[in-house]
């Protein structure tokens, strides 16, 4: 029997009786923020925030953590619906851990505490730990790669112009004899491979700027924001994230994803759409042991037909859709009003 499954059985069997006895009977989302703050064990990661005893003393910041998991599970779009709705709430007030409406910190101190979480990446480490401890003992079978993006109420940075190239323009084909051309420049695609996670993360560009995208039918849409890579497995679970420039291209950020993926889970198959169709990022995961299955881009050639075998496992791609969909739908990602990579 799993340890996941064990605390879900101690959740719907021990758990909500006792809440249900103090409180009044959860509805079906109060019963989603238990599940998630009992899964996310948030009260292990937020030591670092707590008051040192200098100065005045500050409302309690792992409170404040779980009334912003309750504004993701409610899908709230901004702190002032959530702080207005704790304050209707006697049920999911207490449950974050405030006994009467005047416990509840004005909005000014949400957004100071949100502010320290964002600089301390307080999500990401409690997304990691939950992932290696839920996900990492299992075999996964496939990582289905994306990115979706982020719009956001955001100036975009104004792109500087590129310098013209100061070296002549040389005709296509072999050098002439005893002509010298400067060696190009290697790609990001090239480095990668020989960098670490932390060094390709920060390579990767982070500021707000504009995207576009063509959507299956073939129309281009574009977007002010930022672009989210994601890591999935079957189940719909998202193990890993990285956060880039609307502009980013995806194929940029496969192989740190790949890096992420491979630091917290095992698994035996990566799958991805053409935009991933670089030799670089197959002999990566062809390295870390993964068997890659990637779209074929047809660029100026015709489009390589899959394997067939492959073509029914390239199937459960379908986790990438529904994962970006949820994200979106039912857990804030259309509603970001933060400024900034860190906050978003």
């Amino acid at each position: 029997m799993s340890p996941l499954f064990n605390i879900w059985h101690s959740i719907q069997h021990t758990l909500f009786p006792w809440l249900e006895q103090e409180l009044d009977p959860l509805t079906e989302k109060e019963q989603e923020f238990v599940r998630v703050i009992e899964l996310a064990e948030v009260q292990k990661h937020t030591g670092p925030y707590r008051w040192q005893g200098i100065g005045r003393k500050r409302d309690d910041r792992l409170v404040i953590v779980k009334a912003f998991v309750a504004k993701a599970v409610y899908n709230f779009p901004t702190t002032k619906v959530l702080i207005a709705y704790l304050h209707d709430s006697k049920n999911l007030r207490r449950l974050c851990g405030w006994e009467s409406k005047g416990e509840i910190p004005s909005e000014s101190t949400f957004s100071r505490a949100f502010e320290e979480f964002s600089r301390g990446g307080l999500g990401q480490k409690i997304h990691e730990a939950m992932v290696k401890q839920h996900a990492g003992p299992k075999l996964a079978g496939h990582v289905s790669r994306d990115a979706t993006a982020i719009e956001v109420r955001e100036k975009p940075i104004r792109k500087e112009p590129k310098a013209p190239k100061s070296e002549p323009k040389h005709k296509r084909g072999r050098p002439r004899q005893g002509e010298v051309r400067a060696a190009k420049e290697p790609k990001r695609l090239d480095l990668q491979p020989g960098r670490s996670l932390a060094e390709n993360v920060a390579d990767l560009p982070r500021q707000c700027d504009v995207g576009t995208k063509i959507d299956a039918k073939g129309h281009k849409t574009s977007w002010i924001g930022y672009k989210l890579h994601l890591d999935s497995i079957d189940g719909d679970i998202p193990v890993s994230a990285i956060l880039s420039s609307a502009s980013l291209h995806d194929s940029q950020a496969a192989i740190p994803l790949a890096q992420m993926t491979a630091g917290r889970i095992t698994s035996l198959y990566d799958l991805m759409d053409s935009a991933y169709d670089a030799p670089q990022i197959r002999s990566y995961s062809a390295e870390l042991g993964h068997v890659p299955i990637i779209d074929t881009n047809p660029r100026r050639g015709e489009k390589k037909e899959m394997d067939p075998a492959q073509a029914v496992r390239f199937q459960n791609r379908s986790t990438a859709e529904r994962v970006n969909s949820n994200l979106k739908d039912n857990y804030g990602g259309r509603f970001v009003r933060v400024r900034g990579a860190a906050k978003v």
